[in-house]
């Protein structure tokens, strides 16, 4: 089911900082901003031979990130997403495998343009995934 690894993504609390370091300290290639209202994140990702560093930053209070930012004021990594080759198929297995569909459990449009769902971490060792189809 799953494909490789498209991105890790940091919660960061400033994200003009945050890019300045992979950028300038770094010598990343960075993207511009993307602002995803539907997500509550303003996102910039890091574009690396093998893959992507997603940096999210929360858009207001109410983004599941600011909740993240509030139990980890510094940052951290906040989820990994894996590609699939269809979204309705790996969800639908995944139910029926018994993991939770975070959600309405229906894909919406990610970063990239393409359908993205996430599954509750505690099916997954503890860690927020996300699958996008590729």
């Amino acid at each position: 089911m799953l494909g490789r690894i498209n991105h890790i993504a940091i919660a960061v609390p400033d994200l003009a900082a945050a890019t300045a370091t992979y950028r300038d300290v770094l010598g990343a290639a960075v993207s511009q901003v993307q602002i995803l209202p539907d997500h509550g994140v303003r996102v910039v990702f890091v574009n690396l031979p093998n893959s992507k560093v997603e940096l999210l930053e929360p858009l207001d209070g109410n983004s599941p990130i600011a909740a993240f930012l509030e139990k980890n004021p510094s940052g951290g990594m906040h989820h990994i997403c894996y590609e699939v080759e269809d979204i309705i198929s790996a969800r639908d297995s995944l139910k029926a495998a018994g993991a939770r569909i975070l959600g309405d459990g229906e894909p919406k449009i990610g970063a990239h343009g393409k359908p993205v769902l996430f599954l509750h971490p505690k099916d997954f060792c503890g860690t927020l995934v996300e699958l996008e189809e590729i």
